[in-house]
């Protein structure tokens, strides 16, 4: 493998580049070569995959390889990959957004961290709890650097900027229908269990797969409920960008978060950036997320559907709606622009870690 000794200007490569987490992690020492052209002509894609980089060997245009979520790789492919990141001192650096399948199943997926733990790859946590948690599932305690999510929304966008204004409560809810959120169930309860006709409900959605019709996909009843309350909105995007969705969050005053199951979430964290109420089931490690920036920010409204029987989800959920309508009351919801300069302090801690990350994976 080559040795640099300076981790100034590494070629990173996220796979993939399409979310916040992923653009934000760039420094004078470290850039992104996502959307950008490389030596052969060809520009690497936002979302590049296995197969891409796959066709693109040798990878000597590129020092490291960021993975951030391996669902979507055949495990063969993805052993490929890593063969072909050693053969060409690529290093590889894994960020474990999630502890547990997000698509797919529980065992590919267990088998696909095993394989990374294996291959001997840098190992990034975002909370304490992961680390545990992955312990568990490797047998051994992976050798992983813990470093928080960091914002979302960028403090500086936020700067000068305040929420809309409303006399209403109005409720935001987005990202992808996939099985580990509960779109369907949160839709009708937030119909049937908020009565003020003013208020209102914008769901987000990313473009539905056919996938999402077939074998009773959950599609067509999210689409016959919405149509049953005018008071819903629908909007839908092919992937909504950064731009669209803190948009919507400034329209909004709470952010409904009902994971069925999860490790952490972004979207809690935007919540914080923004200075949205967040109502959040409490799964994972999204609470340690919380104690994070525990007295900096307001603590959710959470709901546990963690254990116990499902058929009482929606009475734990409802409950904690009804909470969420008083506390919307009595909150200014203006933007924190102390907790915005926090962010950008913390982001420059994130990205030293990143540095040092990066630089011992050479």
């Amino acid at each position: 493998m080559t040795v640099i000794s300076h981790v100034s200007g590494l070629r990173v490569v996220h796979l993939p580049a399409r979310t916040p987490y992923a653009w934000k992690l760039q420094s004078d020492e470290f850039r992104i070569l996502n959307a950008s052209k490389i030596p052969s002509g060809d520009t690497v894609p936002a979302a590049v995959d296995a197969a891409w980089l796959l066709e693109h060997r040798p990878l000597t245009w590129l020092d490291v390889l960021h993975l951030h979520h391996i669902d979507f790789e055949s495990l063969a492919t993805l052993e490929r990959l890593l063969d072909t990141c050693l053969d060409s001192g690529v290093s590889v650096v894994f960020t474990a957004h999630d502890t547990r399948h997000m698509v797919g199943n529980g065992e590919d997926f267990t088998a696909r961290l095993r394989m990374l733990h294996t291959a001997g790859v840098s190992w990034v946590c975002l909370t304490e709890g992961s680390v545990t948690h992955l312990t568990a599932v490797l047998g051994e305690r992976p050798d992983a650097a813990v470093i928080p999510h960091g914002y979302v929304a960028a403090p500086e966008t936020l700067a000068g900027v305040e929420r809309e204004s409303s006399s209403s409560s109005r409720y935001l809810m987005f990202g992808a229908s996939r099985a580990s959120r509960d779109h369907l169930s949160t839709m009708a309860n937030w119909s049937l269990g908020i009565t003020d006709p003013d208020s209102t409900l914008h769901v987000l959605l990313r473009a539905f797969s056919p996938a999402d019709f077939a074998d009773g996909g959950r599609a067509p009843l999210l689409l016959d409920m919405a149509r049953r309350d005018p008071r819903i909105r629908l909007t839908m995007r092919p992937y909504p960008t950064d731009e669209e969705v803190v948009r919507a969050g400034l329209a909004t005053d709470a952010l409904l978060l009902p994971y069925l199951w999860g490790s952490h979430s972004g979207q809690l964290e935007l919540a914080f950036d923004l200075n949205l109420l967040p109502v959040c089931s409490r799964t994972g490690h999204l609470s340690e997320q919380y104690e994070q920036h525990k007295g900096l920010v307001e603590e959710p409204e959470w709901f546990d559907w963690s254990q116990g029987h499902p058929n009482l989800f929606g009475e734990r959920f409802l409950v904690a709606l009804e909470n969420a309508v008083e506390r919307l009351g009595s909150r200014s919801g203006a933007l924190d622009h102390e907790f915005l300069d926090y962010r950008t302090q913390e982001h420059q801690v994130i990205l030293e870690q990143y540095a040092r990350v990066y630089g011992d994976a050479r």
